[in-house]
């Protein structure tokens, strides 16, 4: 495929999948029962670090994690009790547990008690350094202050050792993103959406490689970097809004034998 077709490709695959029908299916759905904007942000972000396996499995727990918070969580976040945090004993999903889960509770409440909230956070580290790596880094930091199991930390990626970073990257997109489409939030306005970087996954990266985007063989920091460039050539501006194309081909229609 020539690049103008490519492009074209992308194009049409984005529009197609960038629709709020794909909502119930996707781990977005669960932000998306919110309204009040810290709810939204508190609800997605758990949600994209519980989001890798099946999806079906992942919007179970994510709705379970959400009925746990009273399906308020930035009220839960602000006022929980000892008592309130009992009843999360037990929650389970994969690799990530009630102990895990703890630290996210804890860690998020002095975000916001403390620290203004993941967006002042997010935005501290962006106007910093006007880098998205150094930002996810920066909010690892921060969040890792509290008290916590070393378990804890490895579902929180860490780009400065090479990790593609894919779950954090598509909770920005959330926040950051907006189109009139009703898909991505948009809610955070001062990162600016040429700055985001590709969820980089399997589904992604093969289709990437199999429309010859991407070269690295790794699903690593460094992947998302080249491809999110590459990127950048077709929309400057939006470059991560492929995102939906080459995800939703490769999950959807087994493109490049995802």
């Amino acid at each position: 495929m020539t690049t103008n077709n490519i492009k074209s490709f992308l194009e049409s695959k984005t529009a197609a999948y960038n629709q709020p029908c794909f909502i119930e299916s996707d781990p977005v759905s669960i932000p998306h029962s919110f309204v009040r904007k810290e709810d939204i942000e508190i609800a997605g972000f758990l949600t994209a670090i519980i989001s890798w396996g099946r999806r079906p499995a992942i919007l179970k727990a994510g709705k379970n994690l959400m009925q746990l918070l009273d399906n308020a969580p930035y009220d839960f976040i602000a006022q929980h009790t000892d008592s309130d945090l009992k009843r999360l004993t037990g929650f389970v999903y994969r690799t990530f547990n009630s102990s895990d889960l703890l630290f996210f509770i804890t860690a998020l409440q002095q975000i916001y008690t403390e620290k203004g909230g993941l967006e002042a956070v997010c935005i501290k580290y962006f106007k910093t350094t006007n880098s998205i790596k150094e930002m996810i880094t920066g909010l690892r930091r921060e969040l890792l202050e509290t008290v916590h199991l070393f378990r804890s930390e490895k579902h929180l990626a860490a780009p400065e050792k090479g990790s593609a970073a894919k779950r954090i990257n598509m909770f920005l997109r959330w926040m950051v993103r907006h189109d009139n489409r009703g898909v991505d939030f948009g809610i955070w306005k001062e990162i600016p959406m040429s700055a985001l970087m590709i969820p980089l996954d399997v589904h992604s990266g093969n289709t990437a490689r199999k429309l010859g985007l991407l070269k690295r063989k790794q699903n690593d920091w460094k992947a998302g970097e080249e491809l999110t460039e590459v990127l950048r050539q077709f929309d400057p501006e939006d470059p991560v809004k492929y995102d939906y194309a080459l995800f939703g081909t490769g999950i959807y229609e087994k493109f490049a034998g995802n």
